[in-house]
């Protein structure tokens, strides 16, 4: 599903809904746990999952081009965990 696709659901179910109304709160949830996790809060969603910033430690690479070894920096990426009654749906 796109965001453009979740839009279109947003407005398909909730009635006196306008696309430009939906695509505002589609973007405001967006924008919100982007900067939850910038500020380095976890976001979570009971029955949905967490979403929470990990720090991944300085290491040492390979250009796949060359094969040459390179340093890769220290960085913090986003990570989402599934909650129970995300993965129960997904797997039945």
């Amino acid at each position: 599903m796109t965001k453009a696709e979740l839009i279109e659901a947003l407005v398909e179910r909730i009635d006196r809904l306008t696309k430009k109304e939906a695509e505002l709160i589609v973007n405001v949830v967006l924008r919100s746990i982007s900067d939850s996790l910038a500020g380095g809060d976890k976001v979570e969603l009971r029955g949905f999952g967490s979403f929470k910033v990990k720090e991944r430690r300085a290491r040492e690479g390979r250009n796949p081009k060359t094969g040459k070894k390179v340093m890769v920096e220290a960085k913090r990426v986003p990570y989402f965990k599934a909650g129970k009654e995300l993965r129960e749906r997904v797997n039945n």
